[in-house]
């Protein structure tokens, strides 16, 4: 799941996304002041998700909404979280019309995840840390394969021009590419143990 630079949204949808991946436990509670501000979110016993591996990607450009998904699926140990700290977006605001036109928008509570962690000024610190980067074929010794001799007899399974464009986006996004990576050894070791 690739939450970086998703700046969030509506609360009701960071939970419905969370749900489709958890099938018990808490998604995010806020506290604030006032007993009327203070909310929390349930898992629902349905999962369309199963327990399928699942990597989710975050970065500074995460936040709000995406933090509650990414906080949450951290906190119960249902995905890795990786790339780099999140924003830090993690207060319940309400508009409160003066007249005019005019609003004054007021923060009435905070949001937190399963854990109690509070997402506002903190972020979601990733499980495994990969920064922005591209790979880059290492200058040197090349090795020669078939494909590389002139004349060589072509597969008939040339590789489609949707694969070649996925595999330009993961040689240009290496957090998406050590994303991939992850999740194909998570799932070897899904197999392995069952």
């Amino acid at each position: 799941m690739d939450l970086r630079n998703n700046p969030g949204g509506v609360l009701q949808a960071a939970v419905g996304v969370t749900d489709l991946f958890l099938d018990e436990g808490l998604i995010v509670y806020t506290e604030g002041r006032l007993s009327d501000t203070e909310m929390s979110f349930s898992a629902s016993p349905d999962t369309p998700a199963g327990d399928i591996p699942l990597v989710v990607l975050i970065n500074s450009g995460s936040a709000s909404a995406a933090e509650i998904v990414a906080g949450a699926l951290q906190d119960q140990r249902r995905g890795v979280i990786m790339g780099t700290e999140s924003f830090g977006k993690g207060s319940v605001q309400q508009i409160m019309p003066l007249g005019n036109g005019e609003g004054l928008k007021l923060t009435t509570a905070l949001y937190y995840t399963p854990n109690g962690r509070s997402i506002q000024a903190q972020g979601i610190e990733p499980d495994v840390e990969v920064v922005r980067g591209r790979l880059e074929v290492a200058e040197g010794r090349r090795e020669i394969r078939e494909a590389d001799l002139d004349g060589h007899l072509s597969s008939q399974d040339d590789m489609p021009p949707e694969r070649a464009a996925m595999s330009q986006r993961l040689r240009d996004d290496y957090q998406l590419s050590e994303a991939l990576n992850l999740l194909k050894a998570l799932n070897v070791v899904d197999r392995r143990r069952g």
